[in-house]
């Protein structure tokens, strides 16, 4: 995944591990070496900062993201509905299974005065904004999705229920599942956009 040595990783891994027990704000250079057995020195030789942690975790995910929405997308006997469905899937799936993901794209308001890592939270929209608008795009075109509301407007509808839907899970705990909400509130949308042939 991207250009991480394995210590890069090994790193990466224990900073998820420590956001998804403890939260971000428990996310310390001291923690993270203890966790791992480093000196705060060695671990400094391997990343610049704190945040340069979350920027390996998060072009991390993104790497990962793109493999996996790239395969469904390509598959050319899905209706662009089930292909919807299928890319939301597997996106909740990820986060269930690292929810410390969440923590960090929600985190923005901790460091939306850091451009790198701002840049890098909205480089995570942009990518789902592409693959539910190109989704879109084609549904309307071959005449499965209704044309009443144009591309980008439907795209933010979608991407904005689900994002709601995500952060009710991170505050809830975790505790509701994400898998189920998320595909009830695409259900509910696809049902008002598909048409009946």
């Amino acid at each position: 995944m991207g250009n991480f040595t394995d210590r890069q990783i090994e790193i990466i891994e224990a900073a998820t591990a420590r956001i998804d027990k403890y939260g971000i704000q428990n996310l310390t250079i001291k923690n993270l070496a203890a966790d791992i057995g480093l000196s705060e020195p060695a671990l400094y030789r391997h990343f610049a900062s704190k945040n340069e942690i979350l920027l390996g975790l998060l072009n991390y995910f993104i790497a990962e993201m793109k493999n996996r929405i790239q395969g469904i997308a390509m598959n050319p006997n899905n209706t662009e509905g089930n292909n919807l469905r299928a890319i939301f899937n597997s996106q909740l799936l990820a986060f269930t299974n690292k929810p410390a993901i969440v923590s960090v794209i929600f985190a923005e308001s901790i460091f939306h005065f850091d451009d790198g890592l701002s840049a890098k939270v909205a480089e995570i929209m942009d990518l789902m904004h592409k693959y539910v608008s190109d989704n879109i795009k084609s549904g309307q075109e071959s005449g499965k999705y209704s044309k009443l509301i144009g591309v980008s407007t439907l795209t933010t509808i979608i991407i904005g229920s689900i994002r709601l839907t995500v952060l009710k899970w991170k505050l809830s705990g975790h505790k509701s599942n994400l898998l189920k909400e998320g595909n009830a509130v695409l259900d509910g949308i696809l049902k008002m956009i598909e048409n009946k042939n």
